[in-house]
């Protein structure tokens, strides 16, 4: 160990951990706000970086058929629960939201897969098919759970990351795949060789969370969000429709992911499976943050990506252990904090 190779583990902990603070990010908001524990978000990291692969290199990804399939349940979900006062204005408006913008998505998607589309277009299109999945999954999956207790959710949530695990094995194969670099060229700053991709990671990184605090200062529809983490009840009681800040929860969360795996793609090889491993160390951020703090979310994901680099290095055959083995003392110290906490009644 020298100084150079330790600058060298930092900066691929700091780039690690810029991804893992986006992911921790997005468990606390959809906890915050719909009390779901979301263990699919590994899986929207898979399918945002699988599809984008896969159309860049010319193949059409399955992801964009689930889209259409899943649309077409929440678009039968809308009709069950609305049948007894059928209003022609909901039916439409579900079924564009549900069925025809879906399958536009699909059409648009065939049409590239042909052409090997450019890297804006394939990033364009995964971000969309992987949002249009995680709204109909919250519209099938959790929305009919949303008032049951955290341990249904949570069973649920495990249903959700096994089923689409297996159907990510069906459309992508057992083989791994890496995708085109966002931002080519690089430059050394010092002893330090920062390439495109990794630039790329930091500033989507800082722009996204950024623009999450705009959105959630400034826009209606992010204090509806506060509003609704803070009390649920309340929250209906003042008229903002919960139903609606789930939805948008999920959006972010599923683009979050997508994004996320888009990043990670050009750097390392991704299989079906990878998204779960890297989900759990953005859990582990989540965690260590208490589940509902922002700020210390961000700087645990760092300190998450900081100790795996230096894991590798030390030893790299447990540095998974080492990694999830920082939960042990917050957890310690939480349950010294709060000795006896009361079960929460929903």
């Amino acid at each position: 160990m020298n100084t150079t190779i330790m600058l060298f583990l930092v900066q691929d902990g700091i780039t690690n951990g810029a991804i893992y603070a986006l992911l921790g990010l997005a468990l606390v908001l959809v906890f915050a706000v719909t009390r779901v524990i979301l263990i699919p978000q590994g899986e929207f990291v898979t399918y945002g970086a699988l599809t984008y692969a896969s159309l860049a290199a010319g193949q059409m990804p399955g992801t964009a058929k689930l889209a259409l399939a899943l649309g077409i349940g929440a678009f039968a979900f809308d009709l069950f629960v609305a049948r007894k006062a059928l209003h022609g204005r909901l039916v439409v408006r579900s079924f564009i939201t549900n069925i025809v913008l879906p399958s536009i998505v699909l059409a648009l998607t065939i049409y590239f897969a042909a052409q090997k589309p450019p890297v804006a277009v394939c990033i364009a299109l995964s971000l969309v098919i992987v949002a249009m999945i995680g709204v109909y999954l919250y519209r099938i999956a959790f929305q009919p759970l949303a008032h049951t207790s955290v341990l249904v959710l949570l069973i649920a949530s495990v249903g959700v990351h096994l089923a689409l695990q297996g159907l990510g094995l069906l459309f992508f194969g057992a083989e791994g795949q890496r995708g085109p670099a966002v931002l080519s060229g690089a430059f050394t700053a010092g002893a330090l060789r920062f390439t495109g991709q990794s630039i790329t990671v930091y500033a989507i990184t800082i722009a996204f969370i950024v623009g999450l605090w705009l959105f959630f200062g400034l826009t209606l529809y992010g204090k509806a969000l506060r509003a609704t983490a803070v009390n649920r009840l309340g929250a209906r009681l003042a008229g903002i429709r919960t139903t609606l800040s789930g939805q948008i929860a999920f959006l972010l969360a599923s683009v979050i992911g997508a994004l996320s795996g888009i990043m990670i793609v050009p750097i390392t090889t991704l299989y079906y499976d990878s998204g779960f491993l890297i989900g759990l160390k953005g859990f582990v951020a989540a965690i260590i943050g208490g589940l509902v703090s922002y700020p210390l979310t961000a700087v645990a994901a760092l300190v998450v990506g900081i100790v795996e680099a230096f894991s590798s290095f030390y030893a790299s055959n447990y540095k998974e252990v080492i990694v999830f083995m920082l939960l042990i003392p917050v957890l310690l110290l939480r349950s010294l904090a709060a000795p006896a906490v009361e079960e929460e009644k929903d």
